[in-house]
């Protein structure tokens, strides 16, 4: 495994000791770490399902409309900060790898480091009550 920017490395450690769920990606959309709090909305430890490309946890979390249509990259939250690196929020729907779908909100922006280096994203998300 190639050694992390350190602003991802801080991101990963400011991630593990907050309350809400986040989600953390790569450039490339690759889940590089996903905090304690989010694992019983994504349905499993991130210790049991490690780093993951983007195109595996889209189609293990199958993020939906209300109506079950697959969201479009420009409905996404995340794939909205990841492509046009800007901040995006959004209601959908997941289906957890404990094959649960659950009603979420979602806040994504960008990761930019120093010397304005690119370097992915991050998902602040919360289930919706019911």
């Amino acid at each position: 495994m190639p050694q992390q920017e350190i602003e991802i490395i801080l991101v990963r450690q400011l991630a593990s000791y907050l309350a809400m769920p986040i989600f953390v990606v790569d450039p490339e959309g690759t889940l590089l770490f996903y905090n304690e709090p989010a694992e019983p909305i994504l349905g499993r430890r991130f210790e049991e399902t490690g780093e993951m490309p983007m195109s595996e946890w889209l189609t293990s979390f199958e993020p939906t409309d209300a109506g079950g249509r697959p969201l479009a990259s420009t409905e996404d939250p995340l794939a909205i900060a990841l492509a046009e690196q800007r901040p995006a929020h959004g209601v959908l729907w997941l289906h957890g790898l404990d094959n649960v779908r659950r009603h979420i909100e979602a806040t994504c922006f960008p990761l930019i480091g120093q010397a304005n280096r690119y370097l992915g994203a991050v998902a602040i998300f919360w289930e919706v009550a019911r």
